[in-house]
């Protein structure tokens, strides 16, 4: 009975000392990924949001066994503190540039280091604070996509870090 109080005040205190780590900022763009993914808006991230959102990243045939791994690395049901919490371990030490292609390797999960035009452009102009069409036009001037329409993202991270 003792081992899951401590283990149960330990996630506690973890959990609210995490908006700690981030700038408010920071904060709002978790919660705008984390809103993105909880598919099904019951505030928790389960097994079919997890499903749902490799579907809508063109990922149809993704194990069980995969969405499984992910789901145990977390301390149990995975609302936003958890969440926040878990990315906040993840980036202990992270630099600027690694922590935003790990960003984009969230839409990239076969790691091809490039994304679509059109879902770059779906995702900026409908999630989150939203592009407006003049932004994503400058963006794709800055960052042009190549013949077959992909982005490089690792080029716009690493560009982007050294103006």
């Amino acid at each position: 009975m003792r081992a899951p109080k401590k283990a149960k005040k330990r996630a506690e205190g973890a959990s609210s000392n995490v908006f700690s780590m981030f700038e408010q900022a920071q904060i709002q763009e978790f919660k705008e990924a984390f809103t993105i993914m909880d598919q099904n808006r019951d505030g928790y991230i389960d097994n079919n949001d997890l499903r749902d959102t490799f579907t809508a990243l063109g990922r149809i045939n993704v194990k069980q066994e995969e969405i499984d791994e992910m789901l145990k690395e977390a301390p149990g049901p995975i609302n936003f503190t958890v969440f926040l919490t878990m990315f906040g371990e993840k980036l202990k030490g992270a630099d600027p540039e690694d922590t935003i292609l790990n960003a984009f390797k969230v839409f990239d999960p076969e790691g091809k280091g490039t994304l679509k035009k059109d879902f770059v452009t779906k995702m900026l102009t409908t999630q989150a604070d939203r592009f407006s069409p003049e932004e994503v036009e400058q963006m794709f001037a800055a960052f042009p996509p190549d013949v077959a329409g992909n982005l490089d993202y690792k080029n716009l991270v690493y560009e982007q870090q050294s103006e």
